[in-house]
């Protein structure tokens, strides 16, 4: 097995293979780093053309893309305060408040060791207990995951900076909002009120478009003179992106892998996750930290924990779908579809019948991984310049591209309407100062704590002890107390 990975990084010494590695990250960048244009959709146009690639170049490509855009989400995010995915939430919540403070340079180095880390550790998770892996995740039932899903909702509630109560409304708002819709386990729309749009029910793009793109474009358009302080004067080299030796101890390396297992292991189960996986592991390092009160001010111990959780679930979510057939998130969802496409069936029996083939995809991975960190001592300079554009031509221009990326993700009007009518919505709640990332990660979440929520109660028959029989259950709840406990009840005070 040793032998065959090696000969995956050999394949990448090929100059064309190498270059579609190369083409992969650049376009995740991209896709990425834009609202509405995220790692999901640039792979999902690639679909068509991985007819005609050869199927070492196609995999290498989807597997560069997906860990460039789930990095690149948190580029715009720290600059101009809009993520161009939801999984830079956390990221834009402290990278931002770092680049409003001058510390633009500072912010985007270390989210990008941190991704690069996190990617790197996921990656070699990948390559060598990937089988271990499923099997552990296979002991998780559905009343387990149940169990996980609502600790990543708790969490979302108590890490909010603020208000506990505002947090719980607009968390509770999100769940409601995933609650509209068709409901595939009886067949029958919900909350439609009989509007055939509505129907298909409010899907994530657009939400995620009207949480933050919409919304931070009404606020900034109303504040021109924030807008300009947002974006300080000051001169940046190539160095500045250098991150210091000092600041990265101060983080710790095991705030580094803590996170990054914490991503792989969230990345494994079917629906976790960059989101839950930045939330929960950056909920993790506040407990344990000894500066909690820089928590959602402009932590670098925060922006690390989530931004290394971020990139290794990359290869976490691939263990399940190589081994078990199961996607773990959308991204796999169409990597799965590129494996078909090539004749490869994901299953338990690929990585014994077809190591030597997919081992390309693991190196491709981890080179990707590393391009993250290069890529900022590269673009890092261009990255701020995004913060000193304009705001008119800038603003409108990522209006144009967040409602263009709506529709061209949906084909659908009607969520162009909804991703402005969110947007409204949510600039109204910021006025009052109601944080909406709890309301993001409530869309997210919600169906999948419903979905094992009643398949849990119809196995059981209406029991509601089936979510107390497993020690899995058990501990995830018992986590979820140690949660609260220490960053809600002992959490020390700060104005």
């Amino acid at each position: 097995m040793f032998g065959e990975i090696l000969g995956g990084f050999g394949a990448l010494a090929n100059v064309e293979t190498f270059l579609y590695l190369v083409g992969g990250f650049v376009m995740g960048l991209v896709f990425g780093a834009i609202p509405g244009l995220t790692a999901t959709l640039a792979i999902a146009l690639l679909l068509p053309f991985t007819f005609a690639m050869e199927l070492t170049n196609a995999l290498v490509m989807v597997m560069s893309i997906f860990m460039a855009g789930i990095y690149a989400g948190s580029v715009t995010g720290i600059t101009v305060n809009i993520p161009g995915a939801a999984s830079g939430a956390i990221t834009t919540m402290e990278g931002h408040a770092l680049m409003k403070r001058g510390h633009g340079a500072k912010a985007l180095s270390l989210d990008a060791l941190a991704s690069s880390i996190g990617g790197v550790i996921g990656a070699a998770v990948l390559m060598f207990v990937a089988i271990p892996m499923s099997e552990f995740a296979l002991l998780f039932r559905t009343p387990d995951k149940f169990a996980l899903v609502f600790m990543a909702v708790v969490t979302v509630v108590i890490v909010a900076k603020g208000s506990i109560w505002k947090s719980l409304v607009t968390v509770t708002l999100g769940l409601m909002i995933s609650t509209v819709g068709f409901d595939n386990m009886v067949a029958q729309g919900r909350f439609d009120f009989g509007s055939a749009n509505l129907i298909e029910g409010v899907q994530l793009l657009p939400a995620v478009i009207g949480l933050f793109a919409i919304c931070e474009l009404l606020l900034q358009g109303g504040a021109p003179k924030r807008g300009a302080l947002d974006a300080p004067e000051f001169k940046v080299g190539h160095r500045d992106f250098v991150p210091k030796w000092s600041e990265i101890r101060e983080i710790g390396f095991l705030t580094y892998a803590k996170s990054s297992v914490i991503g792989v292991l969230i990345g494994m189960l079917p629906g976790g996750g960059a989101s839950m996986a930045s939330f929960v592991a950056y909920a993790e390092a506040k407990r344990v930290s000894r500066k909690p009160e820089e928590y959602g001010s402009g932590s670098h111990e925060g922006l690390a924990a989530a931004e290394s959780a971020n990139n290794a679930m990359c290869g976490g979510a691939v263990v399940p779908l190589l081994t078990l057939g199961i996607p773990g998130d959308s991204v796999t969802a169409i990597i799965f579809g590129v494996l078909l496409i090539h004749g490869l069936v994901p299953g338990p029996g690929l990585l014994t019948n077809e190591m030597a083939t997919i081992a390309p995809m693991f190196a491709a991975l981890m080179v990707a991984a590393v391009f993250v960190f290069l890529s900022v001592l590269v673009f890092g300079p261009y990255y701020i310049w995004l913060a000193r554009m304009n705001r008119g031509v800038l603003y409108a221009f990522i209006a144009m591209i967040a409602m263009v990326g709506t529709y061209a993700s949906t084909y659908s009007v009607f969520q162009m309407w909804m991703a402005l009518a969110i947007g409204v919505f949510a600039w109204a709640l910021r006025l009052m100062s109601y944080p909406l990332v709890p309301m993001l990660m409530g869309i997210i979440l919600g169906p999948y704590l419903e979905l094992y929520l009643r398949r849990a109660l119809i196995t059981s028959d209406g029991d509601v002890m089936t979510f107390f029989a497993s020690p899995i259950s058990i501990g995830l709840y018992v986590m979820t107390g140690v949660f609260i406990y220490f960053l809600r009840i002992r959490a020390p005070k700060f104005d």
